[in-house]
């Protein structure tokens, strides 16, 4: 365990489940890393109950208030320019001014990209900030990269997604040379429209990354790439899909489980091994989805995070502080994170 203090924001206020669930996964991740110093933002009245009979470290957690919350309905630039004192804004000052190493919120998505871009700011040479997730394949784990934050991206942009999702899965999960595959309707290098055609061109040259080709999403649960690269609609389609595809075979292999004695005894003998399993579909395993290509380290939560959700996101964020992503991303394309310009 590493002797240097990791201080991470935590939006308390953001979130279906805000702010207990989102202080239980605070005090969760404080036991879980020594290393681990939260400051969790928002207002102290509605985070003080939660606190209140639960033995913790109080040198590692502190209360920094913030008298607006940002919610779900809200426009994200009107919210971001008009509350400056929301939780999410106030977190992210934090990160800006050096004041914590990285923020993490549940809260309304549109208002963590926009305020990742326009407090935080994006380094140097990076034209768009993509999101980040990590699902679970037949091989591992696999990136999808856009999954929500530019739903019109240009062939540069994708080219800049391959590039981070590549230092992601290398520094992060450990997946030497990653396979970089880009998302298209067949395998064959003439298929696709002009921005996934003219993409494919851009991949071939980037000197890097381990470019596979074309890949069609009914290969994406075989683990026939690390890096699934997209724009963000294409992206959110895939990953809300796989989710509700995920959920609906769980649910189905359950219930057959119970339908009969017979099936209940073999549940039974099979429940260790399919416990297992069923592990790795659970999204709650994997944390949250950090924004490349920013000057700080921002990471979203999913909006219904539960304690274990919040608690393996702050340990996931501690990760991204240890293998310092930020500046291996601004490094990788040119710039420096240190740069003042957007």
């Amino acid at each position: 365990m590493s002797d240097k203090r990791i201080v991470v924001a935590l939006d308390a206020m953001g979130g279906d489940n805000a702010p207990g669930e989102i202080v239980l996964g605070a005090l969760d991740g404080l036991k879980r890393s020594d290393s681990l110093c939260v400051k969790l933002v928002g207002d102290p009245a509605a985070i003080a109950p939660f606190l209140e009979g639960q033995e913790y470290d109080h040198d590692r957690l502190e209360i920094v208030p913030a008298s607006e919350v940002i919610e779900m309905s809200e426009p994200p630039v009107a919210a971001i320019r008009h509350k400056k004192d929301s939780s999410i804004v106030v977190g992210m000052n934090l990160v800006k001014n050096g004041g914590a190493d990285g923020f993490v919120s549940a809260g309304s998505t549109g208002a963590v990209l926009v305020g990742g871009q326009l407090v935080v700011g994006r380094v140097r040479g990076v034209d768009r900030t993509p999101i980040g997730v990590v699902f679970p394949t037949a091989k591992g784990l696999a990136l999808l990269i856009d999954s929500g934050a530019n739903m019109d991206a240009r062939p540069g942009n994708l080219r800049q997604f391959a590039v981070m999702g590549s230092l992601y899965m290398e520094n992060i999960l450990g997946v030497k040379s990653p396979r970089v595959g880009l998302v298209n309707v067949g395998v064959e290098e003439e298929k696709g429209n002009a921005l996934v055609k003219e993409t494919y061109e851009l991949l071939k040259e980037t000197e890097g990354i381990n470019f596979i080709g074309n890949i069609e999403a009914r290969s994406i649960p075989y683990g026939e790439a690390d890096v699934i690269v997209c724009d963000a609609f294409v992206g959110n389609v895939i990953l809300k899909l796989y989710e509700g595809t995920g959920g609906a075979l769980i649910g189905m292999i359950k219930e057959a489980l119970y339908s009969s004695l017979r099936s209940k005894i073999g549940g039974a003998l099979i429940k260790p091994a399919l416990k297992g399993t069923l592990k790795k579909l659970d999204a709650s395993e994997y944390g949250g989805a950090p924004l490349l290509g920013l000057k700080g380290l921002v990471v979203k939560a999913h909006g219904n995070s539960t304690r274990k959700q919040i608690a393996n996101t702050l340990m996931q964020t501690v990760t991204f502080v240890e293998k310092d992503i930020v500046n291996k991303v601004a490094g990788a394309l040119g710039a420096s994170s240190e740069s003042k310009e957007d």
